[in-house]
């Protein structure tokens, strides 16, 4: 959203105070003219060469695996991990020699520290229930475990230090002061597309970014950039979709259920003329690089530098959050971050510019969003092509969005009428409709509860109706394709199926 406003030293105003009058309407903040993929983003902000920054991919999802083998050894007596590129491997804090043994066993560096995670998390929580001291002159507070300690981010260190013996903590001991920017909120469905919020009554228009697509009919963003009930219109100006559940401040997450002109897919806007996918939502270390997408600032990497970070908003206390070395600006807000194509959560806020040399920005993790709501990320691994009968691909005829349309066997494409998301409720969806029978043949429904809509797709390639316990086979065709149609389960090569 458009949040361009700051107030002294304190955080942007949220989404309800932050779009600007009528007068100031008619132009959304410049996007960036940077025509970068994320790969030319991630080798440009970290200062890597293309071997370089395919050698880091690597080591990082190496890394995930091996903290958690780590974290399931040593359980409440680690120390913290994070990602050393300078070492190519996890790092780990470790309270005992024996341990040590343990860490360097599973293939990572033990680093020796006087405190564990859980007395970190500890301190942390005391400055969290302290929140209600916290001035306007303090930003942020989080658990710094490469540091082994606690930091408190604010505008002046004496308030800093003041706010920390609030919660109890000696600054000498428990909490480290720094001075920093103060931070605020910056204002086909593809994460990182812009988005504009439409305020019923008012008629004003501040601007965004798409989160993450969901299987659920939408996408996932930022909580500041609207409230239930207000609209959203896409990129092209048109209407969009609603938002239908938002919470900040607490928490900085929205989600935006779309119309039946939009259909959510497993993809980044690359801003190259292409995209980028999304594959699962494992969480990736402190220290690993991240990307960022948004309207704005395009793609923008850096590195995760802190975890469960309490940010102090004008509007409230939002805790909870990662923060980054990616730089973003207005507009870029709700726009996604990703780790090697696994989603890590949507931006937040941010202090500094790009260009600058100390931009920084937080984001509210994706997983908790999804808990919240209910909802199943949209990814690569859930959405493909259908192929069956002579390699043949399921299809759209002519992408018609309409209620009775009857799927077709066709030659294979990169157009969206082929690309199937298998719902975790056993639904099979295109451009938010599901595969359905009536009677013998298999067509397009609005989706629902019944049995006729649920479908599996077995090991041996059997896609099978729940409702009619039968399977789905290629029936006669023609020049415009081979109609799909229910039959008794035969195992023969028309009812032979597979995900692409």
């Amino acid at each position: 959203m458009r949040l361009t406003v700051l107030t002294g030293a304190a955080v942007a105003l949220a989404a309800v105070l932050a779009v600007p009058p009528p007068s100031a309407q008619a132009t959304p903040p410049s996007p960036s003219s940077d025509g970068v993929s994320r790969q030319q983003a991630l080798q440009r902000d970290l200062r890597l060469t293309t071997e370089q920054a395919r050698v880091r991919q690597a080591h990082e999802a190496t890394a995930i695996t091996v903290e958690r083998r780590i974290r399931e050894r040593l359980g409440d007596r680690i120390g913290g991990a994070w990602y050393d590129p300078a070492r190519e491997r996890l790092s780990v804090g470790v309270l005992t020699t024996e341990d040590a043994t343990a860490v360097r066993d599973a293939g990572a560096t033990p680093v020796p520290v006087r405190r564990s995670e859980e007395r970190l998390a500890a301190a942390k929580a005391a400055l969290d229930r302290a929140a209600h001291a916290a001035g306007p002159e303090i930003h942020s507070w989080y658990a710094d475990v490469r540091a082994n300690t606690v930091v408190v981010t604010a505008s002046d260190r004496t308030a800093g230090e003041r706010f920390a013996q609030a919660a109890g903590l000696s600054v000498t001991d428990d909490v480290r002061v720094t001075v920093d920017h103060p931070i605020r909120p910056l204002g086909d469905v593809r994460g990182g597309d812009e988005i504009s919020v439409v305020i019923e009554g008012q008629g004003r228009v501040g601007w965004c970014s798409v989160g993450f697509p969901v299987d659920d009919g939408g996408f996932v963003t930022a909580g500041h950039c609207g409230q239930p009930g207000w609209r959203t219109q896409g990129w092209d100006r048109t209407d969009q979709g609603t938002f239908v559940g938002s919470t900040f401040p607490g928490a900085d997450q929205a989600w935006v259920r779309v119309n039946d002109d939009w259909t959510p897919r497993p993809w980044i806007n690359d801003y190259n003329g292409g995209n980028t996918p999304v594959t699962g939502t494992q969480e990736a270390p402190i220290g690993a690089s991240v990307c960022r997408s948004g309207r704005t600032t395009h793609w923008r990497c850096g590195e995760i530098t802190a975890k469960d970070v309490t940010v102090r908003y004008v509007e409230g206390v939002v805790p909870g959050l990662t923060r980054t070395t990616a730089c973003a600006g207005g507009g870029d807000s709700g726009g996604p971050f990703v780790s090697d194509g696994e989603a890590q959560g949507v931006l937040s806020g941010g202090g500094g510019d790009c260009g600058g040399p100390d931009a920084s920005t937080l984001f509210q993790p994706i997983n908790p969003v999804l808990h919240e709501y209910n909802l199943t990320l949209t990814t690569t691994k859930r959405t493909g092509r259908i192929i069956g009968w002579k390699n043949r691909c399921v299809d759209v005829p002519s992408d018609r969005r309409v209620e009775g349309e009857r799927p077709r066997l066709w030659t294979c494409d990169a157009t969206g009428s082929q690309l199937w998301t298998f719902h975790r409720d056993g639904t099979v969806r295109n451009f938010n409709l599901c595969l359905d029978v009536a009677g013998a043949a298999v067509r397009m429904s609005r989706c629902g509860d019944a049995l006729s809509q649920r479908f599996t797709l077995t090991t041996a390639g059997d896609l099978v109706n729940a409702g009619a316990d039968k399977c789905v086979e290629v029936a006669g065709g023609g020049r415009h394709g081979y109609r799909l149609q229910l039959a008794t389960c035969d195992g023969g090569r028309r009812q032979e199926w597979r995900r692409g």
